[in-house]
């Protein structure tokens, strides 16, 4: 049984293992798809780092092949999507018996192992059923999505108002459908023309390149107010210091998603805007809301580029990740693990 174990920075190995149900209420899942994310690429490379020996794998499918005698809601054959965030147990919230209160989450493939193996045994609260109508792409992107809406809650807006949403790469434009999805106006900024094409696709209608007519462009969208609020996706090339440009006085950033960014926001800035900054990077019990707008359809993937892979090498293809991430950044890359 494959099972791709992380030794140390770029050293990805296939060890197989055997898993088994130790507990009346675990339940053994098969994986069946796997999506390859930023996450994995980062850690791969030891540029966030994790207690070695870890299995890779952030976001996977499954179905249900044992499931203990007091799981309820969970039978065998099920189709589920693991979970890739759990509470700490450690923090005041989860001492206090408010685990959904989490202040410190911990991830697969960091934290814990991941999803990178054939089979993974773990507690029926870690798994999610999913319905026939969620098609295994969105239900893959069931964490970015609930970044996004996440991200919504903190934004903390009304219908009508106006977001930028800095970078229009899937991440950014997850963000803007699901802003679209409240009644929210997203307004995507993005110097990648592909990525602004592909944003009106989305049914974004204020894509906006950060060229010398961009505040121009704001002030006619916004009706010369600038926007009401600014998120910046960490993926994006932009630098960070473009948000001061585009909200009015008193707003809120949301800075999302994990990466490389090593940016900085001056405190002038903020201070002489009064802006309120924030960030968010899991999506820790938003998987069921998730799921509720992936049924009503408040996504579209189709403008995405997709590659389900059936016969891959996890450590070549993390290779070309490292090396080209605007390439994959557009795209799903999904490994398909049962045959």
């Amino acid at each position: 049984m494959e099972s791709w174990i992380l030794k140390g920075v770029k050293t990805l190995v296939n060890e197989p293992q055997s898993v088994s149900i130790s507990s009346p209420t675990q339940v053994k899942v098969k994986v069946s798809h796997l999506l390859l994310t930023e996450t994995d690429a980062l850690l791969y490379e030891g540029k966030i780092s994790a207690k070695y020996p870890k299995i890779l794998g952030r976001a996977a499918i499954g179905i249900v092949t044992e499931v203990g005698e007091k799981c309820y809601g969970i039978e065998k054959g099920m189709r589920v999507y693991l979970q890739p965030t759990r509470a700490c147990g450690e923090c005041l919230a989860c001492k206090s018996g408010k685990s959904k209160e989490c202040t410190s989450c911990i991830s697969a493939g960091k934290d814990f192992d991941g999803f990178m193996r054939d089979f993974v045994v773990c507690e029926q609260e870690d798994v999610s059923p999913l319905p026939d109508s969620v098609d295994i792409n969105y239900a893959l992107c069931i964490e970015k999505i609930g970044i996004a809406e996440n991200t919504y809650d903190k934004l903390n807006l009304s219908a009508g108002q106006r977001v930028a949403v800095i970078g229009a790469d899937l991440a950014g434009l997850l963000i803007a459908q699901v802003l679209l999805y409240h009644k929210v106006v997203p307004i995507c900024i993005d110097n990648n023309p592909a990525n602004l094409e592909r944003a009106k696709k989305c049914g974004v209608y204020y894509a906006f390149p950060a060229d010398d007519e961009l505040k121009t462009n704001l002030v006619n969208a916004t009706g010369g107010n600038m926007c009401d609020a600014a998120v910046y996706c960490a993926t994006s090339p932009l630098p960070l210091s473009i948000v001061k440009d585009v909200i009015g006085d008193c707003k809120t950033v949301v800075l999302c998603f994990n990466s490389l960014m090593n940016a900085s926001l001056s405190a002038s800035d903020i201070i002489s805007k009064n802006m309120t900054v924030t960030s968010v990077a899991y999506a820790y019990d938003y998987t069921n809301t998730v799921i509720n707008m992936l049924v009503h359809n408040a996504v579209n993937l189709q403008p995405f580029e997709k590659e389900v892979l059936s016969e891959y090498d996890p450590v070549k293809i993390l290779n070309e990740f490292c090396e080209n991430r605007a390439k994959y950044q557009n795209k799903l890359t999904v490994f398909k693990m049962i045959l």
